[in-house]
């Protein structure tokens, strides 16, 4: 199932932006959901991460890149509301 966004549904990531073309599905076949940092062979990267940690670690990585505390803040706001997360609550 294709994503009308084009942002990975667990982290937020843009799916283009991702290496390796995004996640993989269990089959083999990418994943048009998650990206590769979080999804591979059809399994969550980190299953028992809750959506606290991954707005932090989301948080970290763009701070790595050079983004603003304020602008990472902006981008890990709208997490909670992906379909991995929204699915689970």
């Amino acid at each position: 199932m294709a994503t009308a966004s084009g942002y990975c549904q667990s982290c937020g990531m843009p799916l283009k932006r991702d290496e390796k073309g995004g996640g993989t599905n269990a089959d083999g076949s990418k994943s048009t959901t998650y990206c590769s940092h979080c999804y591979a062979d059809g399994k969550f990267t980190f299953p028992d991460l809750t959506v606290d940690q991954m707005q932090v670690r989301v948080k970290e990585k763009l701070r790595e890149f050079g983004f603003p505390g304020f602008i990472a803040g902006m981008f890990t706001s709208k997490i909670p509301k992906l379909k991995r997360w929204s699915e689970n609550q």
